[in-house]
């Protein structure tokens, strides 16, 4: 039996409530990020039945209009080359007034994720039909990789009894399994990155994302979209203040607030910012949302920023080590935890004193979550790292939501314990947890986990 085979079981009844039900499409924001980093593939269909293929995903409009300019798209075998726009749902074109507006006149495809069942023409200020995607249920259930529900409450589950009377053998299998096809998963996701803007920017994106932790994952994905890799090394030593003008941080006043001894810094990054201020910032309601309340010190989007522009400028040492193969763990956790900046590595925030002692860019545990979600799973379906090798990887402690799944599954973190020491076991609790515990609405009555379980060798 295979974890896949597991999976076969799992079917979504119509749900009783409407409060019950899977949450609603992702923000456009985020619906952007994941089209512009190909998570919907290159290959579709118009409402019409054209193929369609995406030649070049473009660069994110920082302005008023709409969403990408500078696409590449091959419609029914014809090239056109033009803006892009992406809206939730098909009637938007028309509710946003974009039928009137003369800055979308030049739109070569719209991409929407939902239908209203209605036959909408989509036409330009010149009355000029664009060409409409859908993005289907399938796709965007791939792309999104989403349960229905957000969090499955944390107390012992129907499955503690079986998984009890389960060899440690038995356990060790499947959760080898459960990990084997969540790091499959996540090669994936990378694959497509990489064929749609190259490796160098799959692994931008994929480290700036794990530096954006929980709250800014989102906000980090874009920054690293929008001041991508290739234009930040033209700009040379003033990438940092790239980042952080493109990210929103920087204004004329703000070395003013500051310490004196931030002052300098702070000046720096904007005499160098307003020389590429035009081409980066973004206005109105594109703006990158960061989340900075509830974040720890160490974590505000301020530093998170700072490590990324860290790593800009130590950029092929880095790029050697995480693409190695054969890949080795150690060496890019050691590289990321050394990692040192002469502000950053003393400073939480922009505008803040200096601290008393290092606070490290790119934490250990960081640097692992890297190596878990992306490095690790890349190197596997490459052959540049075998999956014993990634058995072998512990970790420190889990987070709360390991925590949660080992509670919801083994009873308690305690009878967890054998299975939260290592990296593939918190992934393939996680795997789990998402698959199962998060598509159940019947707090584990009608979950067909535990019953699957009886049969697993």
């Amino acid at each position: 039996m295979t974890y896949e085979f597991l999976l076969e079981s799992v079917w979504h009844p119509p749900l009783a409530f409407a409060e019950t039900a899977a949450g609603a499409l992702p923000s456009e924001l985020e619906l952007q990020a994941l089209w512009f980093a190909g998570a919907f593939g290159r290959d579709f269909r118009t409402t019409c039945g054209k193929t369609v293929r995406i030649v070049q995903f473009g660069e994110w409009n920082r302005c008023a209009g709409p969403d990408f300019i500078h696409s590449a798209v091959e419609i029914g075998g014809e090239l056109r080359t033009g803006p892009l726009e992406l809206d939730p749902d098909s009637a938007a074109w028309e509710a946003h007034g974009h039928a009137t507006n003369p800055t979308f006149r030049d739109v070569v495809l719209h991409v929407v994720f939902q239908s209203n069942h209605q036959r909408n023409f989509i036409r330009t200020s010149d009355h000029r039909e664009v060409p409409q995607v859908l993005i289907t249920e399938m796709q965007l259930s791939d792309a999104l990789n989403r349960p229905q529900r957000e969090v499955a409450i944390a107390h012992p589950g129907r499955c503690v009894h079986p998984l009890k009377n389960l060899s440690p053998a038995a356990v060790s299998s499947l959760l080898d399994e459960a990990a084997a096809y969540r790091a499959n998963l996540k090669a994936t996701r990378w694959v497509r990155t990489e064929d749609v803007h190259g490796r160098d920017a799959a692994l931008f994106q994929s480290t700036a994302e794990t530096l954006g932790y929980r709250g800014n994952s989102l906000a980090m994905r874009l920054l690293a979209q929008r001041a991508p890799l290739a234009l930040l090394k033209a700009e040379g030593a003033a990438a940092g203040a790239v980042l952080f003008g493109t990210a929103g941080f920087l204004s004329p006043q703000l070395h003013e607030q500051a310490p004196p001894d931030t002052r300098d810094y702070l000046r720096g990054l904007w005499d160098a910012w307003w020389k590429s201020r035009a081409r980066f910032e973004a206005t109105g309601n594109r703006a990158i949302p960061w989340k900075s309340h509830g974040q720890r010190p160490a974590n505000h989007p301020h530093r998170r920023v700072g490590a990324l522009a860290a790593l800009v400028q130590v950029w092929p040492s880095y790029r050697r080590l995480a693409l190695a193969r054969p890949f080795s763990v150690k060496p890019v956790v050691d590289f990321l935890h050394a990692l040192d900046h002469d502000f950053w590595s003393h400073h939480h925030t922009l505008t803040s004193a200096v601290s008393p002692g290092r606070v490290s860019l790119f934490g250990r545990a960081h640097a692992l979550e890297l190596v878990a979600n992306h490095l690790a799973p890349l190197a596997m379906r490459e052959n540049g790292m075998s999956f014993p090798s990634y058995q072998k990887l512990r970790n420190s402690t889990p987070n709360d939501k390991v925590k949660r799944c080992a509670i919801r599954l083994f009873g308690s973190t305690k009878a967890a314990q054998p299975w939260t020491r290592r990296v593939c076991h918190h992934q393939a609790l996680l795997q789990v947890y998402q698959d199962f515990c998060l598509e159940d609405f019947s707090d584990c009555h009608n979950c067909p986990f535990p019953e699957q379980l009886l049969q697993w060798k």
